[in-house]
Protein backbone atom coordinates (compact mmCIF):
# COMPACT_ATOMS: atom_id res chain seq x y z
CA UNK A 1 0.00 0.00 0.00
CA UNK A 2 1.64 3.51 -0.77
CA UNK A 3 2.31 5.89 1.80
CA UNK A 4 1.30 9.55 1.94
CA UNK A 5 4.09 10.71 -0.09
CA UNK A 6 3.75 8.01 -2.52
CA UNK A 7 -0.04 9.11 -3.25
CA UNK A 8 0.42 12.50 -3.61
CA UNK A 9 3.50 12.35 -5.99
CA UNK A 10 0.84 10.22 -8.27
CA UNK A 11 -1.72 12.91 -7.98
CA UNK A 12 -2.15 14.42 -11.31
CA UNK A 13 -1.74 17.80 -12.53
CA UNK A 14 -2.89 18.36 -15.89
CA UNK A 15 -2.84 22.04 -15.51
CA UNK A 16 0.83 21.59 -16.63
CA UNK A 17 0.40 20.22 -19.93
CA UNK A 18 0.07 23.14 -22.46
CA UNK A 19 -2.47 23.30 -25.38
CA UNK A 20 -0.55 24.90 -27.86
CA UNK A 21 -3.56 25.21 -30.19
CA UNK A 22 -5.17 26.91 -27.54
CA UNK A 23 -1.81 29.57 -26.53
CA UNK A 24 -2.20 32.76 -25.84
CA UNK A 25 -2.35 35.58 -23.19
CA UNK A 26 -4.71 36.35 -20.37
CA UNK A 27 -5.91 39.85 -18.92
CA UNK A 28 -6.73 38.36 -15.72
CA UNK A 29 -6.94 34.98 -14.25
CA UNK A 30 -8.05 34.24 -10.50
CA UNK A 31 -11.24 33.51 -8.62
CA UNK A 32 -14.48 35.91 -7.82
CA UNK A 33 -16.17 35.79 -4.10
CA UNK A 34 -14.19 34.16 -2.58
CA UNK A 35 -15.49 34.02 1.56
CA UNK A 36 -13.65 34.94 4.17
CA UNK A 37 -13.94 36.93 7.52
CA UNK A 38 -11.76 40.83 7.83
CA UNK A 39 -10.79 43.11 10.37
CA UNK A 40 -12.09 47.06 9.79
CA UNK A 41 -11.32 50.28 11.02
CA UNK A 42 -13.43 52.59 9.86
CA UNK A 43 -11.21 55.54 11.24
CA UNK A 44 -12.96 54.97 14.90
CA UNK A 45 -10.63 52.57 16.01
CA UNK A 46 -13.27 50.20 16.13
CA UNK A 47 -11.99 47.17 14.72
CA UNK A 48 -15.02 44.99 13.23
CA UNK A 49 -14.87 41.99 11.91
CA UNK A 50 -17.03 41.20 8.65
CA UNK A 51 -17.81 38.27 6.32
CA UNK A 52 -16.43 39.24 3.21
CA UNK A 53 -16.80 38.54 -0.58
CA UNK A 54 -13.12 38.90 -2.58
CA UNK A 55 -12.02 38.61 -5.84
CA UNK A 56 -7.98 37.88 -6.26
CA UNK A 57 -6.54 38.04 -10.09
CA UNK A 58 -3.34 38.07 -11.68
CA UNK A 59 -2.59 38.45 -15.50
CA UNK A 60 -0.99 35.16 -17.61
CA UNK A 61 1.57 36.82 -19.75
CA UNK A 62 2.53 33.27 -20.51
CA UNK A 63 0.77 32.26 -23.55
CA UNK A 64 2.66 28.99 -23.61
CA UNK A 65 1.43 28.03 -20.16
CA UNK A 66 -2.11 26.39 -19.62
CA UNK A 67 -3.29 28.00 -16.10
CA UNK A 68 -2.25 30.15 -12.54
CA UNK A 69 -1.57 28.41 -9.42
CA UNK A 70 -5.23 29.38 -7.41
CA UNK A 71 -4.44 27.50 -4.73
CA UNK A 72 -2.04 29.78 -3.84
CA UNK A 73 -3.82 32.84 -4.06
CA UNK A 74 -7.06 31.80 -1.90
CA UNK A 75 -4.51 30.25 0.64
CA UNK A 76 -2.61 34.08 0.92
CA UNK A 77 -6.34 35.64 1.15
CA UNK A 78 -7.33 33.51 3.70
CA UNK A 79 -4.11 33.38 5.55
CA UNK A 80 -3.57 37.44 5.29
CA UNK A 81 -7.25 38.89 5.34
CA UNK A 82 -8.82 36.78 8.25
CA UNK A 83 -5.88 37.23 10.77
CA UNK A 84 -4.83 41.18 10.19
CA UNK A 85 -7.13 44.51 10.10
CA UNK A 86 -7.31 45.80 6.53
CA UNK A 87 -4.76 48.68 6.01
CA UNK A 88 -3.09 49.67 2.61
CA UNK A 89 0.12 48.36 3.49
CA UNK A 90 -1.54 44.57 4.43
CA UNK A 91 -2.99 44.84 0.83
CA UNK A 92 0.14 45.72 -1.01
CA UNK A 93 2.09 43.37 0.72
CA UNK A 94 -0.64 40.27 -0.35
CA UNK A 95 -0.65 41.62 -4.17
CA UNK A 96 3.23 40.82 -3.89
CA UNK A 97 2.52 37.83 -2.54
CA UNK A 98 0.66 37.11 -5.67
CA UNK A 99 3.32 38.44 -8.13
CA UNK A 100 6.13 36.39 -6.29
CA UNK A 101 4.07 33.07 -6.07
CA UNK A 102 4.02 33.69 -9.84
CA UNK A 103 6.79 34.99 -10.87
CA UNK A 104 6.84 32.78 -13.78
CA UNK A 105 3.42 33.42 -14.97
CA UNK A 106 2.20 37.15 -13.88
CA UNK A 107 3.32 40.59 -13.48
CA UNK A 108 -0.12 42.05 -12.62
CA UNK A 109 -1.88 41.55 -9.52
CA UNK A 110 -5.51 42.80 -8.36
CA UNK A 111 -7.90 42.25 -5.62
CA UNK A 112 -11.39 43.58 -4.38
CA UNK A 113 -13.00 42.96 -1.23
CA UNK A 114 -17.05 43.77 -0.42
CA UNK A 115 -18.74 43.53 2.73
CA UNK A 116 -21.14 45.65 4.84
CA UNK A 117 -19.99 48.00 8.23
CA UNK A 118 -22.15 48.45 10.69
CA UNK A 119 -22.37 52.10 11.93
CA UNK A 120 -24.81 53.56 14.79
CA UNK A 121 -26.78 56.52 14.12
CA UNK A 122 -28.50 58.86 16.49
CA UNK A 123 -32.56 60.14 16.06
CA UNK A 124 -32.84 63.32 14.87
CA UNK A 125 -34.93 64.49 18.08
CA UNK A 126 -35.50 61.40 20.54
CA UNK A 127 -32.94 59.86 22.48
CA UNK A 128 -33.23 56.74 20.27
CA UNK A 129 -30.85 55.35 17.74
CA UNK A 130 -30.33 52.52 15.66
CA UNK A 131 -27.79 50.63 13.18
CA UNK A 132 -26.99 51.60 9.15
CA UNK A 133 -25.33 49.22 7.54
CA UNK A 134 -22.91 50.52 4.52
CA UNK A 135 -21.51 48.92 1.97
CA UNK A 136 -18.05 48.86 1.50
CA UNK A 137 -16.05 47.89 -1.61
CA UNK A 138 -12.01 47.76 -1.96
CA UNK A 139 -9.91 47.63 -4.58
CA UNK A 140 -6.11 47.68 -5.22
CA UNK A 141 -3.60 46.47 -8.29
CA UNK A 142 0.02 45.95 -8.32
CA UNK A 143 1.79 46.20 -11.80
CA UNK A 144 5.66 46.40 -10.93
CA UNK A 145 5.90 49.23 -8.18
CA UNK A 146 2.74 50.59 -9.17
CA UNK A 147 0.35 50.69 -6.27
CA UNK A 148 -3.43 51.76 -6.77
CA UNK A 149 -5.58 52.11 -3.92
CA UNK A 150 -9.86 53.03 -3.60
CA UNK A 151 -12.24 52.48 -1.68
CA UNK A 152 -16.11 53.51 -2.09
CA UNK A 153 -19.38 53.23 0.10
CA UNK A 154 -23.05 54.61 -0.89
CA UNK A 155 -25.16 57.50 1.32
CA UNK A 156 -28.80 57.11 1.15
CA UNK A 157 -30.59 60.44 1.69
CA UNK A 158 -34.10 61.83 0.61
CA UNK A 159 -34.26 64.33 -2.07
CA UNK A 160 -36.81 66.95 -2.42
CA UNK A 161 -37.88 68.10 -5.24
CA UNK A 162 -37.69 72.14 -5.91
CA UNK A 163 -39.78 72.22 -9.30
CA UNK A 164 -42.31 70.49 -7.70
CA UNK A 165 -42.09 72.41 -4.12
CA UNK A 166 -42.36 76.03 -6.00
CA UNK A 167 -45.29 74.35 -7.90
CA UNK A 168 -47.33 73.40 -4.67
CA UNK A 169 -46.73 76.34 -2.91
CA UNK A 170 -48.33 77.99 -6.03
CA UNK A 171 -51.49 75.85 -5.54
CA UNK A 172 -51.66 76.09 -1.64
CA UNK A 173 -51.58 80.19 -2.69
CA UNK A 174 -54.17 79.14 -4.90
CA UNK A 175 -56.28 77.43 -2.21
CA UNK A 176 -55.78 80.50 0.30
CA UNK A 177 -56.63 83.05 -2.36
CA UNK A 178 -60.05 81.08 -3.28
CA UNK A 179 -60.72 80.47 0.61
CA UNK A 180 -60.02 83.70 1.94
CA UNK A 181 -61.93 86.99 0.55
CA UNK A 182 -58.62 89.05 0.24
CA UNK A 183 -62.06 92.78 0.98
CA UNK A 184 -62.38 91.20 4.46
CA UNK A 185 -60.12 91.05 7.41
CA UNK A 186 -57.86 87.86 8.01
CA UNK A 187 -58.86 86.08 11.11
CA UNK A 188 -56.06 84.27 12.35
CA UNK A 189 -57.61 80.98 14.49
CA UNK A 190 -59.26 80.81 10.91
CA UNK A 191 -55.89 80.57 9.18
CA UNK A 192 -54.43 78.41 11.63
CA UNK A 193 -57.00 76.11 11.33
CA UNK A 194 -57.08 75.92 7.44
CA UNK A 195 -52.77 75.59 7.39
CA UNK A 196 -53.40 72.34 9.52
CA UNK A 197 -56.13 70.97 7.40
CA UNK A 198 -55.70 68.73 4.51
CA UNK A 199 -58.12 71.56 2.55
CA UNK A 200 -55.38 74.46 3.30
CA UNK A 201 -52.79 72.76 2.50
CA UNK A 202 -53.98 71.03 -0.93
CA UNK A 203 -50.42 69.74 -2.55
CA UNK A 204 -47.00 68.52 -1.17
CA UNK A 205 -43.96 68.42 -3.57
CA UNK A 206 -42.44 64.72 -4.42
CA UNK A 207 -39.28 63.58 -2.53
CA UNK A 208 -37.70 60.35 -3.41
CA UNK A 209 -34.96 58.11 -1.90
CA UNK A 210 -31.55 59.10 -3.83
CA UNK A 211 -28.08 57.33 -3.79
CA UNK A 212 -24.76 58.76 -3.67
CA UNK A 213 -22.26 56.18 -4.55
CA UNK A 214 -18.98 57.37 -4.12
CA UNK A 215 -15.17 55.96 -5.23
CA UNK A 216 -12.38 57.19 -3.13
CA UNK A 217 -8.79 57.61 -3.92
CA UNK A 218 -7.04 58.48 -0.35
CA UNK A 219 -3.27 60.11 0.07
CA UNK A 220 -0.74 57.81 1.31
CA UNK A 221 -0.99 57.19 4.56
CA UNK A 222 -5.02 58.23 5.28
CA UNK A 223 -6.01 55.08 6.09
CA UNK A 224 -10.00 53.99 5.66
CA UNK A 225 -11.69 56.95 6.98
CA UNK A 226 -14.89 55.84 6.31
CA UNK A 227 -16.89 57.30 9.40
CA UNK A 228 -15.32 60.94 8.71
CA UNK A 229 -16.33 60.89 4.67
CA UNK A 230 -20.11 59.50 5.58
CA UNK A 231 -20.17 62.24 7.79
CA UNK A 232 -19.24 64.87 5.82
CA UNK A 233 -21.43 63.78 3.07
CA UNK A 234 -24.82 62.95 5.36
CA UNK A 235 -24.14 66.87 6.52
CA UNK A 236 -23.85 68.37 3.36
CA UNK A 237 -26.78 67.03 2.20
CA UNK A 238 -28.85 67.42 5.17
CA UNK A 239 -31.40 64.74 4.27
CA UNK A 240 -29.76 61.09 5.00
CA UNK A 241 -32.17 58.17 5.66
CA UNK A 242 -32.69 57.78 9.21
CA UNK A 243 -33.29 54.53 11.54
CA UNK A 244 -35.42 54.61 15.16
CA UNK A 245 -38.00 56.94 14.65
CA UNK A 246 -40.49 58.74 16.83
CA UNK A 247 -43.03 61.39 15.65
CA UNK A 248 -40.29 63.96 16.71
CA UNK A 249 -38.27 62.75 14.59
CA UNK A 250 -40.46 62.04 11.74
CA UNK A 251 -41.36 66.07 11.57
CA UNK A 252 -37.53 66.87 11.96
CA UNK A 253 -36.92 64.65 9.21
CA UNK A 254 -39.66 66.50 7.82
CA UNK A 255 -38.37 70.38 8.49
CA UNK A 256 -34.78 68.75 6.89
CA UNK A 257 -36.32 68.30 4.03
CA UNK A 258 -38.33 71.41 3.64
CA UNK A 259 -34.63 73.37 4.47
CA UNK A 260 -32.76 71.30 1.39
CA UNK A 261 -34.61 71.01 -1.86
CA UNK A 262 -32.19 69.91 -4.38
CA UNK A 263 -32.00 68.13 -7.76
CA UNK A 264 -29.88 65.82 -8.76
CA UNK A 265 -27.12 68.26 -9.68
CA UNK A 266 -27.74 70.12 -6.40
CA UNK A 267 -26.59 67.21 -4.53
CA UNK A 268 -23.35 66.54 -6.44
CA UNK A 269 -22.26 70.16 -6.37
CA UNK A 270 -23.07 69.49 -2.06
CA UNK A 271 -20.91 66.23 -2.07
CA UNK A 272 -18.04 67.80 -4.08
CA UNK A 273 -17.59 70.52 -2.49
CA UNK A 274 -17.63 68.69 0.72
CA UNK A 275 -14.89 66.13 -0.45
CA UNK A 276 -12.58 68.89 -2.05
CA UNK A 277 -12.22 70.06 1.64
CA UNK A 278 -10.95 66.86 2.10
CA UNK A 279 -6.80 66.83 2.48
CA UNK A 280 -7.37 62.84 2.52
CA UNK A 281 -8.49 62.22 -0.51
CA UNK A 282 -5.91 62.41 -3.89
CA UNK A 283 -9.25 61.99 -6.07
CA UNK A 284 -12.80 60.87 -6.10
CA UNK A 285 -16.22 60.38 -7.92
CA UNK A 286 -18.87 60.39 -7.22
CA UNK A 287 -22.66 59.16 -8.49
CA UNK A 288 -26.39 60.61 -7.35
CA UNK A 289 -29.34 58.86 -8.53
CA UNK A 290 -32.71 60.03 -7.66
CA UNK A 291 -35.17 57.36 -7.91
CA UNK A 292 -38.02 59.21 -8.66
CA UNK A 293 -41.17 59.31 -7.64
CA UNK A 294 -42.34 61.40 -10.94
CA UNK A 295 -40.74 59.45 -13.31
CA UNK A 296 -40.44 55.72 -13.96
CA UNK A 297 -36.45 56.59 -14.84
CA UNK A 298 -34.20 58.03 -12.53
CA UNK A 299 -31.97 61.47 -12.53
CA UNK A 300 -28.56 60.63 -12.11
CA UNK A 301 -25.40 63.23 -11.87
CA UNK A 302 -21.66 62.28 -11.67
CA UNK A 303 -18.97 64.94 -10.05
CA UNK A 304 -15.19 64.47 -9.53
CA UNK A 305 -12.28 66.35 -8.43
CA UNK A 306 -11.26 67.41 -11.26
CA UNK A 307 -7.85 65.91 -11.30
CA UNK A 308 -6.26 65.19 -14.90
CA UNK A 309 -6.17 61.85 -16.05
CA UNK A 310 -8.82 60.94 -12.92
CA UNK A 311 -12.21 59.52 -12.32
CA UNK A 312 -13.13 62.30 -14.03
CA UNK A 313 -12.30 61.44 -17.38
CA UNK A 314 -15.16 58.28 -17.46
CA UNK A 315 -18.49 58.46 -15.93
Amino acid sequence: MPNQENTARLLPDVAVHAQPHLAGALDWVGMADIQVPVRFDAGDGDVQRASAKVGAFVNLKRPDKRGIHMSRLYLQVEQALSTQTLTADLLHALLRGFLDSHKDLSDRACLSIHFEHLVRRPALRSDNSGWRAYPVCIEASLTGDDFLLEFGTEVVYSSTCPASAALSRQLIQDQFASDFDATRPIDHAAVLAWLGSEHGIVATPHAQRSVARLRIRPVAGAGFHLIDLIDRVEHALGTPVQTAVKREDEQAFALANGGNLMFCEDAARRIQKALDADAKLSDFHVRVEHQESLHPHDAVAYASKGVEGGYGSTP
